[in-house]
């Protein structure tokens, strides 16, 4: 049976960057409070870009860093919940026209934060039965069009970006292990209602809590499962979306700072689009080698969780 190997990481964000002190120009509220209760410190706005046009960027730049060309792609699986349009075409489908992919499998799925780890989930498994042999996967967002910038609760949250990767057949670096899982009997605290509702509504309290026990469990068992002490992760990329969730979930599993990846102050939360483009950052930084060990971990609305074990596959970053 073929194994599934990551074997590229890339991403984009937006040039437009908001700060928490503009945002204390449009709501009450204040860099410090913002700081304090989420550490984030600024967040990347698209403007003249749709969300296609985000995952487009990182999407190219995960096929070169493949060393692959468009015509070795044989599917596209986009992990969004700000699409470009309400129900069609995809926005994979859109991603696909742009890179010159043509007659290939392209669809979009919907997960919340936990998009990235439900494609890798996806790619494992079509990589593995050997209906395809390189898959690319994007997380693409552009929440600031779901976002009610009269909301202060939310509007600080929330950033635009995208991340992309590619999943090919490989026996050499695979992906070790996936775990998805969801619950939608809590889907009332974390919701976009749609219709006139357009906008992002969040209860913070209750999400707090249920995702700190959640990440926590799930990442327990993921280590257990594959009998891998936390000890020998090279990296721990969580989604992000609140520092002090990561830091309960860090200590709790007693990971070290040097192997925590952590963005979020400069992203904010970028939803689906949040770990690939953290990956990414540690790619470029020296962080993220041809081999390294790798636990991912997210939790989103729905509410969705899952995490990941996996070597990278791609060549380590040359400037």
């Amino acid at each position: 049976m073929p194994k599934a190997s990551l074997v590229s990481i890339a991403a984009y964000a937006p040039a437009k960057i908001l700060t928490n002190l503009d945002l204390e120009k449009m709501v009450e509220t204040s860099d410090e409070w913002i700081t304090k209760r989420t550490g984030i410190k600024q967040r990347r706005i698209a403007q003249d870009e749709d969300t296609s046009d985000l995952g487009t960027k990182a999407a190219r730049l995960a096929i070169e860093r493949a060393n692959l060309r468009a015509k070795d792609i044989d599917a596209v699986i986009c992990a969004t919940i700000s699409p470009d349009h309400f129900c069609m075409p995809s926005t994979a489908c859109k991603i696909a026209k742009n890179l010159d992919i043509n007659s290939v499998t392209a669809f979009d799925i919907s997960a919340a934060c936990t998009g990235f780890i439900y494609l890798l989930e996806l790619a494992k498994s079509l990589i593995e039965s050997g209906s395809k042999k390189n898959i690319l996967i994007i997380g693409a967002e552009k929440l600031s069009k779901i976002v009610d910038w009269a909301d202060r609760t939310t509007c600080i949250l929330f950033g635009d970006g995208a991340g992309a990767a590619v999943v090919s057949a490989d026996s050499k670096n695979e992906i070790i292990d996936v775990h998805t899982a969801a619950d939608g009997n809590y889907a009332e605290l974390l919701i976009t209602p749609g219709g006139e509702e357009k906008f992002i509504k969040m209860s913070g309290n209750e999400v707090f809590k249920v995702a700190v026990q959640t990440l926590t469990k799930d990442v327990v068992e993921i280590l257990e499962r594959n009998k891998i002490p936390s000890d020998k992760i090279d990296l721990f990329v969580p989604h992000q979306a609140n520092l002090r969730i990561i830091e309960a979930v860090k200590q709790r599993l007693n990971f070290s700072d040097e192997q925590c990846v952590v963005t979020v102050g400069k992203y904010g939360n970028t939803s689906s689009a949040s770990i690939p483009m953290a990956m990414n950052d540690a790619y470029e930084a020296g962080r993220l080698k041809n081999g390294d060990l790798i636990l991912l971990d997210a939790f989103g609305g729905g509410f969705t969780w899952g995490s990941a074990l996996l070597k990278f596959g791609g060549e380590s970053y040359k400037r």
